[in-house]
């Protein structure tokens, strides 16, 4: 886990090739004839002007170009989603004598919602260090669901970079937001006393509005660290049914 580093403005990001060798792999292969060949006259425009305007057109023509259809080799992708990662990476790539790391940012911030999604979503490939970190604390301020999602769901980038803070902060951001806690990667190595703490407090004040508990909520317990009156406080609440009862299964026997 990443902690407080601080690292020269001049430092390249170090990314993970291999990944987006595939999700080149599965764009070509979803293009008829016309659209491969734009695809490849976009690549070279971005190539011959390597910068954060040029990208910022050919995101917008993606969008009209691919649309949203589904690559079935990489469920949860649409093929505009993979060009946009695809030219985040060549211009970084081609910006390796320079702040790429301000220039992320910048991307960042001149992309819409669903580009923003992008970003995040492949923010571990484009930094498998973790430079980018105060980015991503940015963006998970956010109130918008799609992005907050892209950060915060099958995204391993919080896990192996945010401290315990942030990242519990995180959980109880995509509970309250109604988010799948399941989909959180990392979740069960961050058990520990405290996040049992933080969400037995969140699961009070869902009870206490008259809001349903998450069902995803035992996902972020440590059952095993529950004290005798943690566990008898929600024995107790499953008898009033005020819990589902399968959180009875999480409970050990003697609880």
């Amino acid at each position: 886990m990443t902690m407080d580093v601080t690292f020269p403005a001049s430092l390249p990001l170090v990314m993970r090739h291999e990944a987006f060798a595939e999700r080149r792999r599965q764009l070509d292969d979803q293009l008829d004839d016309e659209n491969r060949r734009w695809w490849h006259a976009a690549l070279e425009q971005l190539a011959s002007q390597p910068s954060a305007n040029t990208l910022v057109l050919l995101s917008s023509q993606c969008k009209r170009r691919f649309g949203n259809a589904e690559v079935s080799a990489s469920p949860g992708w649409n093929r505009t989603q993979l060009a946009r990662a695809l030219l985040l990476e060549q211009l970084l790539e081609q910006q390796a004598g320079g702040d790429q790391l301000a220039l992320l940012r910048q991307l960042f911030l001149w992309g819409d919602d669903q580009e923003k999604s992008v970003l995040l979503r492949v923010l571990d490939d484009l930094d498998t260090e973790g430079r980018s970190l105060e980015l991503a604390l940015q963006a998970g301020r956010t109130n918008n669901r799609e992005v907050f999602a892209a950060l915060a769901l099958d995204n391993p980038f919080p896990a192996r970079h945010y401290h315990d803070r942030a990242f519990h902060q995180l959980l109880l951001k995509t509970l309250g937001m109604g988010l799948d806690s399941g989909r959180i990667e990392g979740l069960a190595q961050r058990h520990s006393v405290d996040l049992n703490q933080l969400a037995l407090e969140h699961m009070e004040e869902q009870l206490a509005a008259f809001r349903s508990v998450s069902d995803r909520l035992p996902h972020a317990i440590a059952f095993e660290l529950l004290s005798q009156a943690q566990r008898q406080r929600l024995r107790h609440l499953c008898q009033q049914r005020r819990l589902p009862p399968h959180w009875l299964q999480h409970l050990p026997p003697d609880a």
